[in-house]
């Protein structure tokens, strides 16, 4: 038992150095890949910039698609450290989606090359059933339902499938952020967050035409008026 009570440090120290080396190489990979492209991102070239051997790359990651794929999860595993720092402590499920809206946009505001990073892996790996940034959205989708199945409950928002504000609000957030990247932002991230946030808290109707959409809508599903 001593034995191992005196490896235990060594090991963790090992196992920090190569977390370490890990994400200096995935940041480093990130970059290249985003100025050179998928194809013409050579590793020979990635290593000279670490001031490393071709062959400690590929200690870490096997093949240059692993390297990409690793480099892709580390940028969405960044967004979500990044949503999750801003709403901690956060107790108003409203005000906490709003700083999740504002921290997404924040994000990739922040960081353009990691968009193409992500538009580059929806084109260069199409044998992927999945896309990276897809496959974290999946991870997450329950926490964020199950709050807006609370927030029904409470009859702070009007009853829909959960799944609808979900896909709606996800499939802004996700346009929002490629066109920005394409076209550059029309306006700061802090303006198209308020600007998405008061669009999907208050929609687009006043009162008065809400009502009577409303009355519509139910006296179609009455039968009372033709569909």
């Amino acid at each position: 038992m001593k034995d191992n009570a005196v490896k235990k440090p060594g090991r963790a120290c090992d196992e920090t150095l190569r977390s370490s080396r890990c994400e200096q190489i995935l940041e480093a990979a990130a970059k290249l890949f985003a100025e050179h492209g998928y194809a013409d991102g050579d590793t020979q070239l990635l290593a000279e910039k670490l001031g490393v051997g071709k062959g400690t790359i590929y200690r870490y990651f096997p093949s240059k698609r692993e390297l990409f794929l690793a480099a892709a999860d580390r940028v969405m595993r960044m967004m979500m450290a990044r949503i999750e720092a801003s709403i901690k402590g956060i107790e108003d499920p409203l005000q906490l989606i709003a700083a999740a809206i504002r921290a997404y946009l924040s994000f990739f505001a922040e960081h353009p090359e990691f968009v193409e990073l992500l538009m580059q892996e929806r084109a260069q790996f199409k044998d992927r059933k999945k896309p990276t940034y897809f496959l974290h959205r999946e991870r997450n989708l329950e926490r964020w339902r199950a709050m807006y199945r609370a927030l029904i409950a409470e009859g702070r928002v009007r009853p829909m499938p959960v799944e609808r504000i979900t896909d709606v609000i996800s499939d802004l957030l996700y346009g929002t952020m490629f066109t920005n990247y394409f076209t550059g932002p029309r306006k700061p991230f802090e303006a198209q967050a308020v600007d998405i946030l008061d669009v999907v808290f208050n929609g687009i109707l006043s009162d008065t035409e809400r009502r009577r959409h409303e009355d519509t809508h139910e006296k179609r599903e009455n039968g009372e008026i033709g569909k």
